[in-house]
């Protein structure tokens, strides 16, 4: 089990990754900046004098441009009850910290707080110390996809109000592949995919790969738990890496490294900055990846842009599901607040109302979770953003089709051991060493029962 520091290094990362799409996302979305200095925490406050005061922490500066925003709308439409919050962005790992101590001491928490997933687990042990949101979801529910809603809940209640939805989707480069005589429109089957990779390989000589595969990240497993409609995680949290949807993923890329039409992803996955500057200098041609994905194009491939088509991932047989959701911050009430009411009646509006979630998608630039939007010309067919002039297809044609097919795979408290023993250990020796897929996943499966006991 020992690993040079490089593989520590990606499989850290990769630990991160799986969680961390919305932080990573939003983070990238940024415009481009010095953030070497990001260690103290920014503070503002917006809002008028007699508004009701509220604290919000969060660990993306993005996230409290696009909450003050929204802030300003509400006081608009509501001045019989205005409110005046106050911002602060911490680093990610301090915001975390300083919201467990609040909630193990019981004062000092925020009013309201970004909870990334990962890390969403950790406060529904025992006494929950977030306000249940159920009836103030109500009034949007019918329009949100209910996956998103569900992994920040527990026993039926809702307790984080989500982001984006972060359906994963397959990024082809249509220009690269149409160079070679392929086209991706034709290909609905991981089948469909290896024969459009060993043609890619034939007449591009070998100098283009169909893809490259992850070996510090788990999006290709959760996309296959989804399509198998497979979690690694049972009801109890009760965790079994050892089912078809992870072992048939990890052997099917081994095939294609031994064919030579994938590539291990340089620096170990494709959101890194290796992982940019291999898809930018076209040695791949395909990939999946969320739709947050959009954001990475724009700032760090922009020479890219009209050759990128997004469509439904291939599946193993037709009709299976084609997506999953990945990443993700949902935004919670503390049981602390002297506000809890109004303060769970603003964060609803501001992210699941078809004003917020418009605003999400215009800001942040992810797949809103509101469906209305799906189908809403000014959204849809907005000449103007930037992300429908950069793609070759409309990425809420991919959405519609997809729509009832976005699976979820569970976040629970063992979630971060089965992160580790992937990263670390599975898909290193797999797909980099060659080693037997269910032997790797057997021997993981022992470490994580020493963790479940």
């Amino acid at each position: 089990m020992k690993k040079n520091m490089g593989m520590c290094l990606a499989g850290m990362m990769g630990i991160a990754l799986i969680f961390s799409g919305c932080k990573k996302n939003e983070k990238a979305a940024e415009p481009a900046k010095d953030d070497t200095k990001k260690e103290e925490a920014a503070i503002t406050t917006v809002g008028p004098e007699n508004g009701t005061k509220l604290e919000m922490w969060t660990f993306v500066e993005l996230h409290s441009q696009f909450y003050a925003s929204m802030l300003e709308e509400w006081n608009k439409l509501h001045p019989d009850k205005p409110i005046t919050i106050t911002f602060t962005t911490y680093p990610y790992g301090d915001m975390h910290n300083k919201l467990t101590m609040a909630n193990q001491t019981e004062q000092g928490a925020p009013d309201l707080c970004d909870v990334e997933i990962g890390q969403f687990p950790n406060y529904l042990k025992g006494v929950i110390p977030f306000v249940e949101m159920n009836d103030y979801i109500a009034p949007y529910e019918k329009d949100i996809v209910k996956a998103r809603l569900d992994i920040y809940s527990k026993d039926g209640k809702y307790y984080g109000i989500p982001t984006h939805v972060g359906a994963t989707v397959m990024y082809y480069n249509d220009s690269l592949l149409k160079k070679y005589g392929i086209d991706y429109r034709t290909i609905k089957t991981w089948d469909d995919f290896e024969k459009a990779g060993l043609a890619l390989k034939k007449a591009s000589d070998g100098a283009v790969m169909m893809t490259s595969v992850d070996t510090g990240g788990t999006d290709w497993l959760w996309l296959s738990m989804a399509e198998n409609r497979q979690d690694w995680t049972d009801g109890t949290g009760k965790a079994d890496i050892r089912i078809s949807g992870v072992s048939d993923m990890i052997k099917m890329q081994q095939k294609w490294l031994k064919e030579g039409i994938a590539m291990v992803s340089p620096g170990g996955h494709v959101d890194m900055e290796e992982g940019f500057a291999n898809i930018g200098d076209e040695k791949i041609a395909a990939f999946p990846k969320a739709m947050w994905y959009m954001s990475r194009f724009l700032n760090y491939m922009p020479d890219m842009a009209g050759k990128i088509a997004i469509a439904p991932c291939p599946v193993y047989k037709a009709g299976q599901p084609r997506s999953v959701g990945i990443g993700g911050t949902g935004t919670v009430v503390s049981t602390q607040s002297k506000h809890q009411e109004l303060a769970a009646e603003f964060v609803t509006w501001a992210k699941l109302s078809k004003e917020g979630t418009k605003k999400i998608w215009e800001v942040l630039g992810f797949d809103p979770c509101n469906t209305t939007l799906w189908t809403d010309p000014s959204v849809t067919q907005d000449k103007s953003n930037k992300y429908l002039q950069y793609f070759l297809t409309n990425p809420f044609d991919t959405l519609n089709e997809i729509k009832n097919e976005i699976g979820a795979v569970k976040v629970v408290e063992i979630s971060p051991t089965i992160s580790e023993q992937i990263n670390l250990n599975v898909l290193v020796n797999c797909l980099e060493q060659g080693a037997d897929a269910d032997k790797e996943l057997a021997a993981a499966q022992q470490n994580i029962d020493l963790e479940q006991q």
